[in-house]
């Protein structure tokens, strides 16, 4: 709690993650050390409250006033490490690629990665911390914005419907089709998918 005080805020990183529970695409943190004049503080919140709308526009002004660094880990990463450890490296990455460097990070949840500076977790963070709610903000809008693009690419499944969550259409496009090059192969139901796929099913 000392560090966390001796650091002020325009040089605290609040740090977050979009997408661990997908069974596709990767998972994408953010960091975002917000200015003492940022002009939209009292707007953000967890960005699961807000509106797609709300948040691209928020996102928008983030990206604009704060600084901000992204963090991804592929589906491939996912299947070797495993959800929680490479969601920890998605963090890492997203806060050592914040500039300058941050003096303290605000970390959402119960853990902390491994970081280039002291850090707190901080559970509920998205939601009463204002560089975190910036930082959920980011990594979900960044990794709604790679699940629609990846739709183009491999199409059938909807991901830019349902960014890679499970549900019925999505279960059923993955009997039909089998896993896709960005499906998470350790998530029980790809694996499911994958094991009883044959090209038969496409017809």
């Amino acid at each position: 709690m000392l560090l966390r005080l001796s650091a002020p805020d325009h040089l605290t990183a609040g740090v977050d993650e979009a997408g661990r529970g997908p069974l596709a695409g990767p998972v994408v943190a953010a960091a975002v050390v917000l200015p003492s004049d940022f002009s939209a503080r009292e707007a953000l919140a967890d960005s699961k409250t807000l509106t797609a709308k709300r948040r691209e526009a928020l996102a928008e002004i983030i990206w604009a006033e704060a600084c901000v660094g992204v963090g991804i880990a592929e589906p491939v990463e996912i299947d070797r490490l495993n959800i929680l450890h490479a969601t920890m490296a998605a963090m890492s990455r997203a806060v050592e690629r914040v500039l300058p460097c941050p003096l303290f990070a605000l970390v959402d949840g119960n853990r902390l990665p491994r970081l280039p500076c002291p850090g707190e977790a901080v559970i509920g963070g998205d939601g009463t911390e204002p560089a975190i709610s910036a930082a959920s903000i980011i990594a979900k809008t960044v990794r709604d914005r790679i699940m629609t693009e990846a739709c183009a690419r491999h199409p059938g499944y909807g991901f830019a419907r349902h960014k890679g969550y499970g549900g019925k259409a999505h279960t059923e496009a993955l009997m039909r089709l089998g896993p896709s090059p960005i499906h998470r192969l350790s998530y029980a139901p790809v694996r499911l998918a994958r094991e009883n796929f044959t090209p038969m099913n496409q017809g």
